[in-house]
């Protein structure tokens, strides 16, 4: 939840539109909270990795698995997507704000911040039914 927070203050950068035209200043504020929330989203899919272990061997597994560990694997591979989509965009967000220059452009709004703050949130949501779902198995 705290990335998500993160990620909703990100996109505090000074905007001038005129007509079609938008420019950008960075904000250094913004390029550290990114950075931050980039590493802390990397810290907790370790932590989950960790925590729930490695509840899948083979596909025979898979298949003969009970309903429970099941979903424990579709947890861990939308732990792993939502990941993967979380820190790109959080990159690609915190990169636009590290630009030293002011940037300008056609009319175009790509939050990605707020967006891989969101994506942050979802994580955690499957990261902690992913973490309950592999100690039923253990049970």
């Amino acid at each position: 939840m705290i990335f998500d927070l993160f990620g909703c203050e990100l996109e505090q950068e000074k905007q001038l539109t005129l007509w079609l035209l938008e420019c950008n200043k960075p904000s250094h504020e913004a390029f550290v909270l990114g950075l931050a929330a980039a590493t802390l989203l990397g810290a907790a899919h370790v932590l989950t990795n960790l925590l729930g272990g490695c509840s899948v061997c083979t596909t025979d597994d898979i298949s003969k698995a009970t309903p429970i560990k099941q979903l424990s694997i579709a947890c861990l591979v939308f732990t792993w997507i939502i990941f993967a989509v979380g820190l790109g965009t959080l990159v690609i967000g915190t990169k636009a704000n590290h630009k030293s220059r002011t940037s300008c452009g056609y009319l175009h709004h790509h939050n990605y911040l707020s967006i891989g703050g969101i994506l942050c949130f979802v994580h955690a949501l499957f990261s902690v039914a992913y973490y309950v779902t592999s100690s039923q198995n253990l049970a």
